[in-house]
């Protein structure tokens, strides 16, 4: 590998140092996040998308095939698990309609990008993460906005007494726009130019990890005053949340026979959610809801940082796990 392709994935893998240093900044003094442009977002999130989709292969698609088990329940616990979570933690809460829709919108979103390289440091089962990215990032086109439809609208009947229509079929559209349209180019890109993609490959991570800074900066700068007049309440929900993703996740993969690093994959797929989506749909379609932007931001940095300690912990495991097996394997041989 080249000295620069080195430094610029060194630099990505370093994604939770830049979202918490940039949260920081941020909030300390906006300037330096609002020069970013609310219409900005869904060409940012199409680089995240893209980033991803010229990672990928049609032959990446054959994992389900040869790995059904894993990596179907992995998913089906992706969207069963959090939208539950969700729905708890927004009742729970007992937060405002804005916050409650943005909540949902991160519950209901697919798996995050940075998963991926969260699992590559913790030395989990990377292969199976993609496969989990990918394959809930496709089905979100559909099950994205049908599940936040459902928790949207029984959750503002219980908390006004009246029921928040939510455009699903714009949902459906504008999810379908600004994820699997990218992926899919970078995939064709891939396949057909892959030479070419190749080169540039070391290069993009990067690009994918400023890309959801600048977002998650930018809501945090514009939305500061809200953040510090209601923080407390919508950090202890975002942190919950997330929280349990990881725990649960964890805990029944091992009850689904899971084997310990195919769980600890799940946990960390489970736990980290596509934020960056979340703000642009809350930002897209629910103008009138002016803080729903804001659950998508905190989620970026908080799951980030819960990412990061699950990798030094399942790292820690991992590397002890693998040094047991060949202080074992001389004296089985």
């Amino acid at each position: 590998m080249k000295p620069a392709e080195r430094l610029f994935l060194t630099l990505a893998n370093a994604f939770p140092l830049w979202v918490v240093t940039g949260a920081a900044l941020a909030l300390w003094h906006p300037a330096t996040a609002t020069w970013f442009r609310p219409n900005w977002i869904p060409f940012f999130l199409g680089v995240i998308m893209l980033s991803m989709g010229l990672t990928l292969d049609f032959k990446d698609f054959l994992r389900v095939l040869k790995i059904p088990r894993p990596i179907l329940l992995g998913v089906a616990l992706q969207y069963t698990l959090m939208p539950g979570l969700g729905y708890a933690v927004a009742k729970a809460f007992h937060l405002p309609i804005d916050y409650v829709i943005g909540l949902i919108l991160v519950a209901c979103a697919p798996g995050g990008t940075a998963s991926n390289v969260v699992c590559f440091i913790a030395r989990t089962n990377v292969a199976l993460s993609v496969s989990l990215t990918t394959l809930s990032t496709l089905l979100a086109v559909f099950v994205t906005p049908v599940l936040t439809t459902v928790l949207v609208e029984s959750l503002s009947e219980d908390l006004l007494g009246t029921r928040v229509a939510v455009d699903t079929m714009g949902l459906l559209i504008d999810t379908f726009t600004v994820v699997v349209l990218p992926v899919a180019a970078g995939l064709f890109l891939n396949h057909f130019f892959h030479a070419w993609v190749k080169i540039i490959n070391p290069y993009t991570p990067l690009l994918a990890v400023f890309s959801i800074v600048f977002i998650v900066d930018f809501i945090l700068a514009a939305k500061k005053e809200a953040i510090l007049n209601t923080g407390g309440l919508l950090i202890g929900s975002i942190v919950t949340l997330h929280f349990f993703g990881f725990f649960l996740g964890y805990v029944l993969s091992r009850l689904l026979d899971f084997k310990e690093r195919d769980a600890q994959t799940v946990s960390i797929e489970v736990g980290m959610q596509n934020s960056g989506l979340a703000t642009e749909l809350a930002r897209s379609h629910f103008p009138a809801f002016a803080l729903a932007t804001v659950p998508g931001a905190i989620s970026a940095l908080t799951h980030c940082i819960l990412g990061s300690l699950a990798a030094g912990l399942c790292r820690l495991h991992n590397i002890r796990e693998e040094k047991l097996e060949l202080a074992e394997s001389p004296s089985e041989a």
